[in-house]
């Protein structure tokens, strides 16, 4: 008889498509994921995967396997959720997804205070990019996600959490002295840094440099926000810095922020969860409680500020 765990370690492989990275998901041993994938083939009567040295593929079974245990899945998910409900608002297990441009600003501040309005709460985080949160999202892996909108997709449901300003970070002794405020068609895109392929505010970045000189941008293949502000301070380039980071990072990092003129550039950051989702009370819980969490940039900023 096939297990829930099995149905679980087997969906994870075939995402994965690779037994360490897929062990790693479920957090158990490679040999022991292994001995359940092997154990369900066994029970079918059919092989599942095909090994190779790179990884796995799924065999025509395995991919009419698949589709079934993810119904499967998603309904056990439904019936645990169901049985949750009773206990009210909130309560029991929420798994929610963060971009790593939001997530280090916000997290300190949304989880003691989800805490505090939901004591039952148990809070599971992800940080990663946008694309591959609301790929977990829509195989049901996280509940919710906290994304830059817009986001296109028939099966998500969006609510708007706030806008997020973009101001300009550049080290205290940078030579080139930008004017403040500082227009757009300003930047010098020469010295403007990026984060790597895939991130969301790297595509931000560009758009709001559509109307400046076009010259080489330059991309270091920074992975993080403070991984490319630490380059900034260190007068390696100039940077776009959402208006939720500044007071985190004036207070570690040696910059001096210029904003920008009217209307100021800025992102729109929302909540993203299924439309098939029974917790339609949790999310707009959960919605109120990121608007309620935040607080103004501080003074502190504003007095960093040319």
């Amino acid at each position: 008889m096939l297990t829930l765990r099995q149905m679980r370690y087997f969906e994870a492989l075939a995402s994965a498509r690779h037994f360490g990275r897929a062990a790693q998901t479920v957090n158990v041993s490679q040999p022991a994921l292994s001995a359940q994938i092997m154990e369900m083939e066994e029970h079918l009567g059919t092989r599942l995967v095909e090994r190779n040295r790179s990884g796995i593929i799924l065999t025509a079974k395995g991919t009419q396997v698949l589709q079934r245990i993810r119904i499967i899945l998603a309904d056990v998910e439904r019936l645990e959720q169901t049985a949750r409900d009773a206990e009210g608002i909130l309560a029991g297990l929420t798994r929610i997804g963060i971009i790593p441009t939001v997530a280090p600003y916000l997290v300190p501040q949304l989880v003691p205070h989800l805490r505090g309005l939901y004591p039952q709460i148990e809070i599971e985080l992800k940080e990663a990019v946008t694309d591959r949160l609301i790929a977990d999202l829509a195989d049901g892996k996280l509940d919710a996600v906290i994304a830059a909108l817009p986001i296109e997709a028939d099966q998500l449901e969006t609510r708007l959490l706030f806008s997020d300003r973009f101001f300009m970070a550049m080290a205290q002794n940078e030579t080139d002295i930008l004017s403040s405020p500082l227009m757009e068609n300003q930047l010098d895109t020469e010295r403007l840094l990026l984060l790597e392929e895939g991130h969301c505010l790297r595509d931000q970045a560009l758009a709001v440099c559509g109307s400046a000189p076009k010259r080489n941008l330059v991309n270091v293949g920074a992975t993080s926000m403070a991984t490319l502000l630490q380059m900034v301070s260190h007068d390696m380039g100039m940077t776009l810095i959402p208006e939720i980071a500044v007071e985190t990072e004036i207070a570690r990092n040696n910059l001096r922020i210029v904003p920008f003129g009217n209307p100021a550039p800025a992102r729109e950051i929302g909540l993203v969860w299924r439309r098939s989702s029974s917790r339609v009370e949790d999310m707009a819980a959960l919605a109120d409680a990121v608007t309620g969490c935040r607080r103004p940039a501080g003074k502190g900023a504003e007095l960093e500020m040319a």
